[in-house]
């Protein structure tokens, strides 16, 4: 199964992505993540992503075609795969078709007030990449991580200014991949605001239908 996940900053996208990748047995390709890897790493491509992604923008369309790409190819692809982050724009998801026949898109649908007051309430883990989130999905002990016991951490583009920008981002440039996709017959649109567990039921419940 080759699926894409699509929503806002703070829709719930990379929590889903951990739920169906387990129940599924499929790889989990987060591009944000590797973009962040990259950064860490002091790479030609992490210098280069690092202020884009500092205020909010998007990384081109063809460094990130290329990651994608390269990415899809591994060994732990062969039995499918869910790419979160990925495509972002229209041109994005043109070029994925090319490379890959996607088999369905989940659409996590939310309002911008309530993305935008997640984002900043979302806190990780820099040694296990465990997320949380103040707001509805608490560590045990505040600031500590339930899995390693190290100190959690806020991403620098987790701010209100730069949330802001990457919600608009959204709109302006990812939005239109809700009809892109509605017109292949292949979207599923579920309600962001509801409870983790029943967000993830209305998804594998419209992937199984």
């Amino acid at each position: 199964m080759k699926l894409v996940l699509i929503g806002a900053p703070a829709a719930g996208k990379g929590t889903q992505a951990a739920r169906l990748v387990k129940h599924y047995g499929i790889a989990h390709i987060s591009t944000g993540d590797m973009l962040r890897e990259e950064v860490a790493k002091g790479t030609e491509l992490g210098k280069e992503a690092k202020s884009i992604m500092a205020s909010g923008g998007l990384v081109s369309d063809e460094l990130m075609i290329a990651i994608v790409k390269e990415r899809i190819q591994k060994d732990d692809c062969k039995n499918g795969f869910i790419l979160d982050g990925f495509p972002r724009t229209v041109v994005q998801a043109e070029k994925l078709d090319e490379m890959v026949k996607v088999d369905k898109v989940v659409y996590i649908n939310a309002p911008d007030d309530v993305m935008l007051e997640r984002l900043t309430a979302r806190q990780t883990c820099p040694k296990c990449g465990a997320t949380y989130n103040k707001l509805f999905l608490p560590s045990k002990v505040e600031g500590i991580c339930d899995h390693c016991a190290t100190e959690l951490t806020q991403r620098k583009d987790d701010t209100v200014e730069a949330g802001r920008n990457r919600i608009k981002t959204f709109h302006e440039q990812s939005e239109p991949l809700v009809g892109f996709y509605t017109e292949k017959g292949i979207l599923i649109e579920v309600d962001g605001t509801m409870p983790i567990d029943e967000i993830t039921n209305a998804i594998v419940k419209g992937l199984d239908a």
